[in-house]
């Protein structure tokens, strides 16, 4: 799953869905608590609720970090239709 966040690249992110769907296990929470515990070491901003918006514990660090990225920001919120990962199956 770690892997996983690694390979999006700057200036995209993912839902914590489309990691659990790539790697094809788990679901959107599960992703999230993995994330929590071992995620420091990863890109952990490159991935977003699947309503464009934050964590609320990790919001503003978040969208500065996605912002440095070159992810576009408005309104709190990233339009994931713009910058959604895509990876190479």
């Amino acid at each position: 799953m770690l892997q996983a966040v690694e390979s999006i690249p700057e200036g995209s992110v993912a839902t914590y869905g489309d990691i659990a769907e790539y790697v094809g296990q788990g679901g959107p929470r599960q992703v999230g608590a993995i994330m929590r515990e071992y995620g420091a070491s990863v890109p952990w901003w490159r991935v977003i609720r699947a309503s464009g918006v934050p964590a609320d514990e990790v919001g503003d660090e978040q969208l500065h970090l996605l912002r440095s990225d070159g992810v576009r920001v408005s309104n709190g919120r990233v339009n994931l239709r713009e910058v959604r990962w895509a990876p190479q199956s």
